[in-house]
């Protein structure tokens, strides 16, 4: 009887370590997805246009009539102004704010070097539209850095709105629902500041997520994001864009961009 027992026994202890055997043999491939989600306010300017728009070629040097700009964040830490001044760099973007939860702790010195060194300069909201309405968030913006001055050297706020790091491309919003919420916040926000806010996306995400909406055009500059050898078409309802993004990969910040006009158009915007 004993015999019979131990033998039972060491089938059911084999049996349970190879079940375990097996259900550690299939870890590897169980979803990676939260590791692989950033930390809610790591998100910047055309963090996901590789990705979802590829990587081309640039543009070609030596156009006169495009104005070079680079856009910063919080992870590029203190930006070396005086480098890309003196590499031709004449107007630059700072990302102010997230949501309504972030501020770049580096925004002072990468807002006000680009202004000290000579720069036309403005800043930027990251739209987390999942989170809070877009009035509010244009709120936070203006409270946060996001503000305009009539001083000839600083930009209107741009809206960077673009794919979801954190979740769902369009932030579970319908086509209609995310027109709505920006067009929220570009109401909040020149109630605030005077100005029409600068719109930031990429043309492949403004067509999954509003239906490639053409009724922002008439009164909100594009900032148009791709990577390549031209700004390819652009959304409804603009005839030109104002500025380009077209690489992630320059020299002394990774993120520049082509200002579509010599540098009195970049102060006449400035001006508004």
């Amino acid at each position: 009887m004993s015999v019979h027992r131990s033998g039972t026994a060491r089938r059911l202890r084999a049996l349970a370590v190879g079940t375990l055997l097996a259900a550690f043999s299939l870890l590897p491939a169980l979803p990676s997805s939260a590791a692989d989600t950033p930390a809610r306010g790591s998100a910047r300017m055309g963090m996901g246009v590789a990705a979802h728009d590829g990587q081309g070629g640039t543009p070609s040097t030596g156009d006169a009539t495009q104005t070079e700009g680079v856009d910063v964040a919080g992870y590029q830490g203190n930006v070396a102004w005086s480098t890309l001044w003196n590499s031709g760099v004449r107007w630059a973007y700072t990302k102010a704010s997230e949501g309504t939860y972030y501020t770049n702790p580096y925004f002072a010195q990468q807002y006000n070097g680009a202004y000290n060194i000579g720069m036309i300069r403005g800043s930027y909201h990251f739209a987390t539209p999942d989170t809070t309405t877009g009035a509010t968030q244009a709120n936070y913006f203006v409270d946060h850095g996001g503000g305009w001055s009539g001083d000839g050297r600083t930009l209107p706020g741009t809206l960077d709105i673009e794919w979801n790091p954190y979740g769902a491309a369009c932030y579970g919003k319908t086509q209609s629902a995310m027109v709505s919420w920006i067009s929220s916040f570009l109401t909040q926000y020149k109630a605030r500041t005077g100005r029409d806010a600068v719109i930031y996306t990429a043309a492949s995400w403004w067509t999954q997520c509003t239906g490639n909406y053409g009724g922002f055009a008439s009164s909100n500059p594009l900032w148009i994001a791709r990577y390549a050898s031209d700004p390819g078409t652009l959304p409804a309802g603009w005839g030109y864009y104002t500025m380009w993004q077209y690489t992630s990969s320059g020299p002394t910040v990774g993120d520049h961009d082509k200002f579509n006009g010599a540098l009195d158009r970049v102060k006449a915007l400035a001006n508004g």
